[in-house]
């Protein structure tokens, strides 16, 4: 089911809905330029153990209105805020994939009433300036792409090569995170101005000093990359421990062998852990260790 939710006056969130009656309903964020579609099969899992999915694109993402300014980690939390409240959800299980991981946990140490649990899917330890030594270097890593010539056909032939194990409605989710134009070509849905402005909000604001005020049961699901041996995922895991020490409640879950996008690659697996960890908040909740 889609949904049209205003989140200001201007400002309209598309949301993909799939009810249920469990009494946690999940609120799934994506990442930076991807979109709410690329949840579609972890979404479907939970809707079919029960729970009301809610997985949302964030301005200027996906469906979702496009206005000029915005594109920053506040703006993306009172966004989500604003449309839990016109969803009328109360407690809900946040799961936030890179960028959106940082929104989420914004979210949930601004608005701890309104989260019951925090899954941090590859992201949400995103603190750029210890890994680059200057913003320009940060950029010239991450700056979009040129879609100058591309198309449907071009795109998913591309996708599909590099992401052998994605099925065919991950590999759809992935080109429609473009625009489709009516020749066949394919363009950015945001300018390179606003996607610049999400990356210095990403330099400006890394989620560390919110970590202190998160007190709900938190996963850290990070993708340890196919060819890593021993030494190097251990690295990997121990920096991300180390990041988000200050995250009383946490606790590690990795994915080795596996691509930033977890949820698209493996995405029973991750519903299988959001589940699990829903299944902790409410013991928690209800007073059981």
């Amino acid at each position: 089911m889609d949904l049209s939710v205003p989140v200001t006056d201007d400002v309209k969130l598309h949301v993909r809905h799939r009810p249920g009656t469990a009494s946690l309903p999940f609120l799934l964020v994506h990442g930076m330029a991807s979109s709410a579609r690329l949840w579609d099969e972890v979404a479907d899992h939970l809707a079919a153990a029960g729970h009301p999915v809610y997985a949302v694109d964030l301005r200027g993402h996906g469906e979702s209105d496009t206005p000029e300014e915005g594109y920053d980690t506040p703006t993306a939390v009172a966004d989500l805020v604003a449309a839990t409240d016109a969803l009328g959800l109360t407690r809900v299980v946040v799961a936030g994939h890179s960028w959106g991981g940082n929104v989420s946990v914004r979210l949930t140490a601004e608005h701890p009433g309104l989260v019951a649990a925090l899954a941090l899917v590859d992201g949400g330890w995103l603190e750029p300036a210890t890994s680059f030594n200057s913003w320009e270097a940060f950029v010239g890593a991450l700056r979009p792409a040129s879609l100058e010539g591309a198309t449907v056909q071009s795109v998913s032939d591309y996708f599909r090569a590099i992401h052998p194990d994605w099925s065919p409605a991950a590999i759809d989710a992935a080109v429609a995170t473009m625009r489709v134009n009516p020749d066949g070509s394919l363009s950015r849905r945001m300018s390179t101005e606003q996607h610049m402005s999400i990356l210095r909000s990403i330099w400006n604001e890394p989620p560390g000093p919110w970590y202190p005020a998160i007190e709900v049961p938190t996963l850290l699901m990070p993708a340890i990359p196919k060819g890593a041996d021993r030494r190097w995922a251990e690295r990997i895991r121990s920096r991300i421990l180390n990041t988000t020490a200050a995250l009383r409640n946490a606790t590690m879950r990795d994915y080795p062998d596996s691509e930033h996008d977890i949820h698209a690659q493996h995405p029973e697996r991750v519903a299988d852990d959001l589940l699990d960890l829903a299944r902790t908040a409410g013991q928690t909740a209800h007073g059981t260790p």
